[in-house]
């Protein structure tokens, strides 16, 4: 069997990681006197290693993150939000118990750095995710309405290990929008972990507010709003309910399943 025919049946397998590296693996191993079974398991190794990292640069951009955030970029020391609790949810943890992040802070404290940074992390150990703003994803459900095809994007986001909605309660929006919402996030909750993010001044009523214009129960609007157990979070101390100084990232807790 000449080259030609081996890469010729790497394409149609869509071995293209394994394509790649071919003649230079197949040189270095004849050259160093691998036995057979050694190269092919190199190939192997690195064809592994090229479909995991198209997965990896496929689900970021699946994701529709806004920016591209690291961790490492965020400066912990000029700001009081708890870093070890970040680097925990980076971690993926809270995904396996279907958990949710609710991130709260002043405009330009680090929100969206640290919801993208976290989001990042997870999807590079495999899972799954989307960013949406809140607005957009509003007109998309009345627009869904509006067509006859509600609850086709929670059919495809109770798929997706985590959702981030952008900026919860900075923008009003209709009643009717505001039920919608509510009624995907209801359709989410212990099916995929949630991250929020709003601003410092919506924090006290406008969450609250956004979620509460659906007319349902108030201790479901609750079970979002108040998390069961929310856990205000400066440095690496915990003050229930306390109001700080404008600045910083006051609040990254998980919500407790009910």
């Amino acid at each position: 069997m000449e080259r030609h025919d081996v890469l010729e049946m790497m394409t149609q397998l869509k071995l293209a990681g394994m394509r790649a590296a071919y003649d230079d693996i197949l040189a270095d191993g004849l050259k160093r006197r691998h036995p057979v079974q050694q190269i092919i398991g190199t190939l192997l190794q690195v064809e592994i290693a090229d479909k995991r990292a198209r997965s990896i640069k496929y689900q970021m951009a699946s994701a529709k993150l806004p920016t591209a955030k690291e961790l490492a970029d965020f400066d912990f020391a000029a700001s009081p939000v708890n870093e070890p609790l970040i680097q925990e949810l980076a971690g993926g943890g809270f995904l396996e118990g279907k958990r949710n992040i609710v991130l709260v802070g002043g405009t330009g404290t680090g929100k969206t750095h640290l919801a993208v940074a976290i989001a990042r992390s997870c999807i590079r150990k495999g899972a799954r995710g989307r960013c949406y703003n809140v607005v957009d994803l509003v007109n998309l459900l009345e627009a869904e309405l509006r067509a006859g095809r509600q609850g086709r994007t929670a059919d495809q986001l109770v798929r997706r290990d985590f959702v981030i909605l952008d900026e919860l309660g900075y923008l009003p929006f209709a009643q009717a929008g505001g039920q919608l919402l509510f009624h995907l996030m209801s359709r989410l909750y212990e099916r995929t972990s949630i991250v929020i993010y709003v601003t410092w001044n919506m924090a006290a009523g406008g969450l609250f507010h956004a979620l509460s214009t659906a007319r349902v129960p108030q201790s479901h609007a609750e079970r979002w709003t108040k998390g069961g157990k929310a856990r205000w979070q400066k440095r690496r101390h915990v003050r229930s309910g306390q109001r700080w100084p404008h600045s910083g990232v006051r609040f990254a807790g998980s919500g407790s399943r009910a």
